[in-house]
């Protein structure tokens, strides 16, 4: 319910002294933009046309709609948890980080409840705590990681690996323990926040368990530069375990020398149904060798776009940016439409990639591919090094950004994996602090 009368006009101890009581209907906007906005970002930090910069007007956005509810105090919390019934990740998102701002220890511990019971909603939970300064987590954190709870603690291990904050004992003491869902967590961030220390608990783990379960041990490890058992864990994942295929294969084809991940390509190759993955790991292998194979898909409606992306990935051009792209086709279908009798409903996995011409791009590679040596793996124009990868993660877009901190990773392990989902202003202090 929502504060009336005089108690509502003069708030609570948390709450400025308002001359009027906010009104509703602004209140309820900021909640409800803050949530959908929410939404928004969590598609984009994955988005194929999103620079930093882009994140960085929408978080501005999200900051200034959770500071109006914020302001608002008891109004706005009250509304927050009014917007709970039925729950979503972008409404408890909204919620917790009021709850985490005003120290509201019940509220909070509600919400983490609710997410446990409704693990749709997770996401908005993890997103509050990654939201949320370092500073404004003190003494919350640490009683999540102590707590009896296994879900507690799974949340105050996740809360930790948001913020690159390493729990020390707690996430050793994690890798072993007795709930499976805290210890795959606990596996899962040991590689992100450099861990090196746990690097044999890892190549234990992925022993002791069944193929489909290796993959937060086997990532890690390979984070942490065990390049022996992981990979083979990797290997038989992207083989066996197709909700892990892509992942594997994504740091596999970064990770292994190049005639052996055109092994793994002329496997890919090999089933006609699988030119999408193949396109996808051309792009990640970055061999030259591949650019006129990517460009003599540019042609064809289903694959155009992707083989753009790839070459991008290889060669480091901005297609849009060099107008080396074409309009849209007209009247072909891509994803949802209006026909209700359509029973496609899927999203175009390809959205907001452009449209690669593919005779610009000949005669772009015809004029410059000489500088791209066939057999040399190429990550957005060069060769992959710690330096090329932070200016990709300056300037980049969000695949590449995220590529771009797994090659740090790989680079030079025992380097804590930059989080290119932060909030944008933490992103920027950290890479100030990696210098120009």
């Amino acid at each position: 319910m929502i504060p009336t009368g005089p108690a509502a006009a003069a708030g609570d101890s948390l709450t400025p002294h308002f001359a009027h009581a906010p009104i509703r209907a602004i209140v309820q906007q900021h909640v409800d933009d803050a949530a959908h906005l929410r939404h928004v970002r969590s598609v984009l930090v994955r988005a194929p046309h999103v620079r930093l910069l882009h994140l960085g007007r929408l978080d501005e956005r999200i900051a200034a709609h959770l500071d109006g509810i914020a302001i608002a105090g008891v109004y706005g919390t009250a509304l927050c948890h009014e917007v709970l019934d039925p729950p979503s990740t972008g409404a408890v998102f909204a919620a917790a980080v009021q709850a985490i701002g005003s120290h509201d220890a019940e509220r909070l511990s509600g919400l983490i409840a609710l997410a446990g019971a409704v693990p749709e909603c997770r996401a908005g939970l993890y997103s509050a705590f990654g939201w949320v300064s370092a500073s404004a987590l003190r003494g919350i954190t640490r009683s999540l990681l102590e707590s009896a709870d296994p879900w507690h603690r799974e949340v105050g291990l996740m809360a930790c690996a948001l913020h690159r904050v390493d729990p020390a004992a707690a996430l050793t003491a994690a890798v072993h323990d007795a709930d499976p869902a805290v210890r795959d967590r606990a596996l899962r961030i040991a590689g992100p926040l450099a861990r090196s220390d746990l690097r044999t608990a890892c190549v234990a783990a992925i022993a002791d368990e069944p193929v489909e379960r290796t993959g937060p041990a086997a990532v890690s490890a390979l984070l942490l530069g065990d390049r022996g058992v992981a990979i083979d864990a990797l290997m038989r994942l992207a083989a066996e375990a197709p909700a892990w295929r892509m992942a594997a294969l994504g740091l596999l084809l970064k990770v292994l020398p190049l005639e052996r991940c055109r092994a793994i390509q002329r496997a890919i190759a090999d089933d006609a149904n699988e030119t999408r993955t193949s396109i996808r790991a051309a792009g990640i292998a970055g061999d030259p060798r591949d650019v006129p194979w990517l460009i003599s898909l540019m042609d064809q409606l289903p694959h155009a776009r992707l083989a753009g992306e790839a070459f991008s990935m290889i060669a480091g051009l901005d297609l849009a940016y060099l107008d080396l792209e074409l309009k849209p086709p007209k009247d072909v279908p891509f994803g949802p439409n209006d026909d209700p009798d359509d029973a496609n409903v899927a999203m175009d996995e390809d959205d907001s990639l452009p449209w690669p011409d593919p005779v610009k791009i000949a005669a772009w590679w015809k004029t410059n591919g000489a500088r791209h040596t066939p057999g040399v793996r190429h990550f957005m124009g060069k060769p992959p090094s710690v330096e090329h990868a932070v200016d990709v993660l300056k300037t980049g877009f969000q695949r590449q950004r995220a590529a771009a901190a797994q090659y740090l990773c790989l680079l030079k392990p025992g380097t804590p994996l930059f989080n290119v989902c932060a909030p944008t202003r933490r992103q920027q202090r950290l890479l100030a602090q990696m210098g120009d």
